[in-house]
């Protein structure tokens, strides 16, 4: 039989204690590589994207290291792509995105949902507050409000460079809100971010009153929002649900949402056709509540047409401005004293409830994973956003 003396018994237990103590942080802080460079795209210009590689700084306390797995391409990624209308530019874009965590800061143990977080795990990224704004001060309930808002991906270049999901690695600063989602699949990882914006625009819309059982909900615009709207509404039970678009590969998908009718507007002379066929759709009456999904003013003018007195809509389309509309404040508004709410972005505790908005809409069947229909590589970022303009397909993502 060995045999060990008290000193040595002191000394292996106190040297397996030490072990023991320090595994798990060095296991929750850092991986044993830590990369020193990664490439990034960056848009430099109106039409223009180049991948350069850029140094990874250390990250503070209070800041993570994720290494990007993807992203879906939004439509404001398109409108900053083709003109740069918010002046961000030299930029990372993406902001639909999904990482694994490489290194977390000292100061960082849970996700804004309260979830422990470890180096390793699944997280996505939702918005800043500057806490100083009047919307800040004065209206905390709606938080989406802050005159400087801020999200990953819309963040002009500096010494950091790694501010969007559109490169290899990204540094999440200390005043990002993050949340771990290691059970859902890479799709519905890149999908919460525009999740987090339907369910907001159906919150605005239930703020009216007219969304129940029985409520006949028309979505025009069939893009990725609008299909995400259309399965957020049948998600919430509202099984009468009239989609409108004029491509008939996005009218199918809509069928597969949910949508108990489809109207292809190219079918139809003119907005008085388009709303004869949507009265067909809804016994003679107009939509009780309507989402406008499009960015087309044309589009915002005519859905006014569609939707029956007393009733509703929900302007959730026009994140830029793409221009003005023309209505009739009388014949449109007035006389028909409908409600009309906008719908801007959404706020951190919505990222919870769009998680769980996309499970519940596989649960019951919505195909809502195949709404991402191209994947690109990094460099062949300007291809895809092509494609994006072009409207192939549906959600076009970027994938590391």
């Amino acid at each position: 039989m060995l045999s060990i003396n008290s000193e040595e018994l002191t000394r292996i237990i106190k040297e397996v204690m030490a072990d023991h103590a320090a595994a798990p942080a060095v296991a929750n802080r850092k991986t044993a590589h830590e990369p020193m460079t990664c490439r990034a795209a960056v848009l430099t210009g109106p039409g223009k994207i180049d991948i350069k590689t850029f140094p990874i700084r250390e990250i503070s306390d209070d800041e993570i290291l994720i290494r990007v797995e993807g992203c879906g391409i939004c439509g404001t990624d398109v409108h900053e792509f083709r003109g740069d209308p918010m002046k961000l530019a030299p930029l990372v874009l993406g902001h639909e995105g999904t990482g694994e965590v490489v290194k977390l800061g000292k100061n960082v143990t849970r996700d804004n949902g309260g979830k422990r977080v470890a180096v390793g795990d699944k997280i996505v990224t939702s918005v800043s507050n500057c806490g100083k704004c009047d919307a800040c001060l004065y209206t905390p309930a709606r938080l989406n409000l802050c005159e400087n808002l801020r999200v990953h991906g819309l963040i002009p270049d500096d010494e950091t460079h790694l501010n969007g999901y559109f490169a290899e690695y990204m540094i999440v600063r200390a005043d990002s809100t993050f949340f771990v989602v290691n059970d859902l699949s890479l799709e519905l990882r890149m999908l919460i971010e525009p999740a987090a914006v339907v369910v907001h625009a159906l919150e605005r819309a239930k703020s009216t009153g007219l969304i129940n059982f029985r409520t006949r909900v028309l979505i025009q615009g069939c893009g990725p929002i609008g299909l995400l709207m259309l399965a957020a509404v049948r998600a919430a039970g509202v099984q009468h649900i009239i989609a409108l678009d004029g491509d008939e590969s996005r009218l199918d998908m809509a069928r597969r949402m949910g949508a108990e009718a489809t109207i292809n507007y190219k079918n139809y002379q003119g907005p008085d056709g388009v709303t004869e066929a949507v009265k067909a759709a809804t016994r003679g009456r107009g939509a009780h509540f309507a989402f406008q999904c499009t960015g087309v003013p044309a589009a915002a003018s005519n859905i006014w047409k569609y939707v029956q007195r007393g009733g509703g809509i929900c302007e959730v389309g026009f994140f830029v401005d793409n221009g003005k509309s023309e209505i009739n404040h009388h014949s449109d508004i007035c006389a028909k004293e409908i409600s009309l709410v906008g719908s801007w972005v959404y706020t951190v505790d919505e990222y919870p409830i769009a998680y769980n908005f996309l499970r519940r809409a596989q649960g019951i069947g919505l195909p809502v994973e195949s709404l991402i229909t191209h994947r690109f590589s990094l460099d062949q970022i300007e291809d895809a956003m092509q494609v994006n303009i072009r409207q192939v397909g549906l959600k076009v993502a970027i994938i590391l």
